[in-house]
């Protein structure tokens, strides 16, 4: 009997799978952290024979790595893959046994050039499962345009993938199960369905990349159409991927150091560490170090994170709240943030009691900022929603500065205004707020509960219509 595990991971949309045959294991598209599939290895008595990665990932930094120099498993990549790391690099249709049954791959280049999906065969030699990293998602396929060089365009890539998806995927059974590498939130796709798992047959009747009289040129069309930027740190965590890293026990244990205020201190003053609070957007609006950042844990931490912090190496110092300091190392580990020096013992708390200040961020209610906003001509709001959220509706008047362009577009935040600052929820516009307060901007308040309370309020007028640009 062979067993298929998905092992996903919210923050980064992430599917990792874990799939046993006999006394054998593979595991696909690890993540940074090897404990999750050392664990299930040695619980289940079975050997890791083979790591296999679908493509080189730009939106994580994976596990391939450390999990193949705890096992021995030989990491597995298609063809085209091009690394100086210890690599297996398969032919196009090489079956690897694995137990009792065989994996076939499958190159599918178009996402990336060595993308490869790998087929799962049962006993009988039958196709059971296609783990297709980012060549096709549930409702979407991968983004065309992260692995563009001199000799190739994203337009180039996309007929590239127009030929695998119609001449390596859609001829296979309609009862094949689809396994992918990413779900809705991940920045590897523009319209990925919530669900992480269907058949091609059902990808073929809803998934509008696979219209069966879809031509060349409308797919490319359609695949390219409002592709957002990739976040900056995609081509470093490629990089990552394809050299190599340091050990993440390593990297843990120099996270975990136990700061005293003062050392805390010194460190940044000596290293210029930035100070990263991890904590939820309200705890830290009431008090917390002067020119630290906020982004949340409970978000999309790593992606932002990546987004946000330009320096992939830079210094980092951290606040999270009580026994979150390991969770905070491991998914700065996971999109290759490795600097990471410590964090405050004792949090804030131990800041405040060691007689060194606190700075706080006003957050008002939707009814408060209306009445303020009325009596105040020189006041404004800034929605830092996506383009799409805001094009859907929005407070009449308010400008549109997505917190994804905020490193690119901070000279636009008039410094002579109140800004009431919003986006859905209160995450991304506090991520947005505390950025800039650690720039030394004064004049930011929060509408506390976002947009998503915002509407449900009564107070503002809301259009659809209005200006992106900042007066």
């Amino acid at each position: 009997m062979t067993k298929v595990e998905q092992i996903y991971t919210g923050c980064l949309a992430h599917g990792a799978y874990f799939i046993v045959s006999g006394n054998e294991a593979v595991v696909i598209d690890p993540l940074r952290e090897t404990e999750p599939y050392l664990q299930r290895a040695k619980d289940m008595g079975v050997t890791i024979k083979y790591v296999l990665e679908t493509h080189f990932h730009a939106d994580f930094v994976s596990g391939h790595i450390d999990l193949a120099k705890a096992t021995g498993a030989k990491i597995v990549y298609g063809p085209d893959a091009k690394t100086a790391l210890d690599v297996y690099v398969a032919k196009d249709g090489e079956e690897l046994p694995i137990g009792n049954v065989k994996i076939k791959v499958i190159h599918t280049p178009g996402h990336t050039l060595e993308s490869s999906c790998y087929l799962l065969q049962n006993e009988q030699g039958e196709p059971e499962a296609l783990f297709t990293g980012d060549t096709l998602f549930i409702g979407d396929v991968g983004r065309p345009d992260l692995a563009q060089n001199d000799n190739i365009d994203q337009e180039g890539l996309a007929s590239l993938l127009y030929d695998s998806l119609r001449n390596k995927i859609m001829p296979l059974p309609d009862n094949l199960i689809i396994y992918p590498a990413h779900g809705a939130g991940s920045a590897c796709g523009k319209k990925m369905s919530k669900e992480t798992v269907s058949t091609l047959g059902e990808q073929k009747k809803t998934n509008y990349a696979l219209r069966a009289d879809m031509t060349r040129e409308e797919f490319i069309k359609e695949v390219l159409d409002g592709l957002a930027p990739p976040p900056n740190y995609f081509p470093l965590n490629v990089k990552i991927n394809k050299t190599g890293y340091r050990e993440f026990n390593e990297v843990r244990s120099q996270g975990l150091n136990a700061l005293k205020p003062e050392v805390l201190e010194t460190i940044v003053n000596e290293t210029g560490a930035l100070i990263l609070d991890t904590r939820p957007a309200l705890e830290f609006a009431q008090g917390f170090i002067p020119g630290a950042i906020n982004i949340g844990l409970d978000g999309s931490f790593a992606v932002w994170v990546g987004t946000l912090i330009q320096d992939i190496n830079q210094p980092i110092v951290y606040i999270s709240s009580a026994g979150r300091e390991e969770e905070t190392v491991t998914r700065l580990a996971r999109v290759g943030y490795d600097n990471v020096l410590g964090y405050l013992d004792g949090g804030v708390h131990a800041w405040k009691d060691s007689g060194r200040e606190l700075d706080s961020i006003r957050v008002v209610d939707t009814p408060t900022a209306h009445q303020e906003l009325q009596t105040n001509s020189n006041a404004t709001i800034l929605d830092v929603r996506k383009p799409s959220e805001y094009s859907d509706g929005h407070i009449k008047g308010a400008y549109n500065l997505p917190l994804d362009f905020l490193n690119q577009r901070m000279s636009e935040v008039p410094k002579d205004k109140t800004c009431y600052v919003h986006c859905a929820g209160g995450y991304r516009s506090m991520i947005f707020t505390s950025i800039l307060k650690a720039r030394g901007y004064d004049n930011l308040i929060e509408i506390q509960g976002g947009f998503n309370t915002i509407k449900t309020q009564n107070v503002f007028e809301l259009t659809t219509e209005g200006s992106t640009v900042i007066a």
